[in-house]
């Protein structure tokens, strides 16, 4: 018995050394009909006191999902994949238009405003997270404030 509770405890406590990443604001980007790529967004916080990377997706709706960034050269905006997404010990990092997100590629079925679908996050600490997230339009997946901004303008 003090064999079975040791052996509890351990696994309990080797649990609590992988990382505690948050994930809020999932969403992936709704698409027309028949376009074959669209990717997720999401603001994902390092809980804990060591640092961890976003290292791999993957999502029944697409044939790939990689991890992605923009760069820019020569004035041109160039979008590329990258190994992993690293968050320092009690760091915030944001995927999003523009930046970094998690590309999905090869679209097994038509992404439409509203519906949810799957997507697995693998971290280099070796714990995942199995999220449903929604499918959102351009819009409200950039947030209303430019939106907003603009018609307050307009009004004036």
């Amino acid at each position: 018995m003090k064999k079975l509770i040791t052996l509890v405890a351990a696994l309990t406590l080797s649990a609590s050394a992988f990382a505690e990443v948050k994930v809020d604001h999932p969403y992936a980007r709704a698409v027309p009909p028949g376009q074959a790529n669209s990717a997720a967004f999401m603001t994902l916080t390092n809980n804990s006191d060591e640092e961890v990377s976003l290292i791999s997706a993957s999502t029944s709706v697409a044939k790939v999902a990689e991890l992605h960034t923009h760069t820019q050269e020569n004035g041109v905006m160039k979008m590329r994949k990258i190994p992993q997404i690293t968050m320092k010990a009690n760091e915030q990092v944001q995927l999003k238009p523009g930046g970094l997100h998690v590309m999905l590629i090869g679209l097994k079925q038509n992404l439409n405003k509203d519906e949810m679908i799957d997507l697995t996050l693998n971290f280099s600490d070796g714990s995942s997270e199995k999220l449903d997230i929604k499918v959102m339009d351009v819009m409200s997946g950039m947030g209303n404030m430019q939106m907003h901004k603009g018609m307050q303008q307009q009004a004036q």
